[in-house]
């Protein structure tokens, strides 16, 4: 029964490491969302409306990024849009990373070692996946014709 537990356990932490990955490209949405149903609640909006501020935020959010990868041509504006969504990630990687070690050794310096490079790896992986999502370049742009 404890190596189940174990093994179980890794499994657990395993798919939640996986999660983190496929879901670093929306930390920012979420972080816009959550700011912006936090604000609502404190004016009064209720928890229904705050909910519904929230998700309509990181919803634009996700949108005017979307937005920018398909039509924006200048390679700075796609690369500043990309590190926009690539700094939440690798924070919330720090985090989580953090977390994780916190669990797994006593040493803090080890804990900080392991949660910068895990934040390092959440971050690429989510600049990766934005740059991924970015519609191809023509393949003869800049080339003349005769």
């Amino acid at each position: 029964m404890i190596v189940l537990g174990i093994l179980l356990c890794i499994a657990g932490i395993g798919f939640l490491c996986w999660l983190l990955f496929m879901l670093a490209v929306y930390a920012l949405p979420l972080f816009v969302g959550v700011t912006a149903g936090v604000w609502a609640h404190g004016t009064g909006a209720g928890p229904i409306g705050a909910f519904m501020v929230g998700i309509a935020a990181a919803g634009v959010t996700l949108a005017a990024g979307q937005f920018i990868f398909t039509f924006v041509r200048p390679v700075w504006a796609r690369l500043a849009v990309a590190l926009l969504f690539a700094a939440p990630a690798a924070v919330a990687g720090y985090h989580a990373t953090h977390g994780l070690a916190k669990l797994a050794m006593p040493s803090v310096g080890w804990q900080v070692a392991f949660s910068i490079i895990g934040a390092v790896a959440i971050g690429i992986t989510a600049w990766v996946r934005l740059l991924a999502m970015a519609p191809p370049e023509p393949a003869m742009r800049g080339v003349a014709r005769g």
